[in-house]
């Protein structure tokens, strides 16, 4: 590893394995980090901890000896707890989800061998199978209790980290469609990944999945099945690359299928690493190399709504942009501080994305201390709970000395 300052990491959380990846500037694209250096084992498994003796917490296979041979606290299913609130018992300790979360998190960092790793990170991207707002809520406040600024924190689930990997491969790879089959033993999944050239950017797709299971038992049949998937969800379409991760498929079984996919010079790929090298890679998009900023994934997170408020701007009426549509709703967070003038409700401009139509949705304030116009200064926040639902939070700041704080605070859920 040669960067050790403005790390650019990505973390794929799996559920039974995790992985990490680094950018590598010099090379201009992710690398896998192995478990140890010189090996070539990448896969940690998810399991966390409790070490007594040392009081403090380690992952992985060093997890899994502590708890075998030195008596340690075992914590399993870190991807089913961070799909709840409910505390979790530790060794005699009650902990909070997310802070199970930030105990994993902080020890796949400290794989990169860098002693003070907070400080030296640019941007840290994690991806899960799926995100629900749970999920969100304690991945964000475990990048908190990290101390990593919200703005190098990023969320995704596979199928964003799937784009961010094949859209920064060779073109070659990806100017046509690309089909990508998902493994999880006997069961298969197909996407296609397609784009619409004709917009301005360039839109981006996955289409809805396909499914199905294997036979389990008959290696033959197994490949048959398979070959059969693979003929009618790839039909007579021109395909630049296929991709196929996760556990279940190996090419001793799938000599028909692999000549299936291979057909017509189709540039086929296998591996387990591509979700940690998309994180990894969306960070880098992000921070440093902006190719792809002629091309917007349409993911099925994503907030189509612009939100904004008409205010007076340094002296002059504008438009004063809060949420931009286009963003996945748990990047989705605003806040400015402004002094009511002549009102005593706010109103919040919505219009869908790409159309010039507007919506006017006001907010009242029951109980806003009564003063002289111009002498009630609010903070007011918003933040995406889910992808149709924001969280509204205004909160009286008073002006001065003249007229202190009230203390009061008003929340409101709206769907734009």
């Amino acid at each position: 590893m040669n960067e050790t300052r403005d790390l650019m990491i990505g973390i794929d959380l799996g559920k039974d394995s995790s992985q990490l990846c680094y950018y590598d500037r010099k090379a201009e694209e992710p690398r896998s980090l192995p478990v140890k250096v010189g090996s070539s084992q990448y896969e940690v498994p998810t399991c966390l901890c409790r070490r007594v003796e040392q009081k403090d917490y380690c992952i992985g296979i060093e997890a899994e000896y502590f708890a075998r041979e030195k008596g340690g606290f075992l914590v399993e299913d870190i991807y089913g707890i961070s799909k709840s609130r409910k505390p979790v018992q530790v060794a005699g300790e009650e902990k909070q989800p997310w802070e199970i979360l930030a105990y994993f998190l902080n020890g796949m960092l400290k794989l990169t061998g860098v002693a003070d790793i907070n400080r030296n990170i640019r941007c840290l991207t994690v991806t899960m199978e799926s995100l629900d707002d749970i999920q969100v809520e304690n991945l964000q406040k475990a990048g908190e209790e990290l101390e990593i600024q919200n703005t190098s924190f990023i969320i995704m689930d596979h199928e964003e980290s799937f784009y961010y990997y094949i859209m920064t491969q060779k073109t070659e790879t990806w100017n046509r469609s690309v089909g990508w089959y998902s493994f999880d033993k006997n069961h298969v999944t197909f996407r296609k990944m397609v784009m619409n050239s004709n917009a301005k950017p360039i839109l981006v797709k996955l289409e809805d999945p396909v499914e199905t299971d294997l036979n389990d038992s008959d290696n033959e049949q197994r490949d048959a099945d398979f070959y059969t998937f693979a003929k009618n969800t790839l039909g007579s379409e021109l395909y630049s690359s296929i991709q196929i991760d996760g556990e279940g498929f190996d090419q001793e079984w799938a000599q028909k299928s692999v000549k299936l996919l291979c057909y017509q010079k189709r540039k086929v790929f296998y591996g387990n690493n591509l979700f940690a090298k998309g994180a990894c890679a969306a960070g880098a998009e992000r921070f440093l190399t902006r190719k792809l900023r002629d091309y917007r994934y349409l993911s099925s997170s994503l907030v189509l709504k612009d939100v904004g408020m008409d205010m007076r701007v340094m002296g002059a009426q504008a438009y004063y942009p809060l949420i931009e549509a286009g963003r996945n709703w748990y990047e989705c967070r605003a806040e400015c501080e402004l002094i009511l003038d002549g009102t005593d409700e706010l109103i919040f401009v919505a219009s869908a994305m790409g159309e010039s139509e507007k919506k006017y949705i006001g907010m009242r304030l029951p109980g806003l201390p009564k003063r002289p116009n111009k002498t009630t200064r609010l903070d007011v926040k918003l933040q995406y709970i889910s992808q149709d639902e924001c969280e509204i939070m205004v909160t009286d700041l008073g002006f001065g000395e003249m007229f202190p704080s009230s203390g009061k605070v008003w929340k409101e859920t709206t769907r734009w």
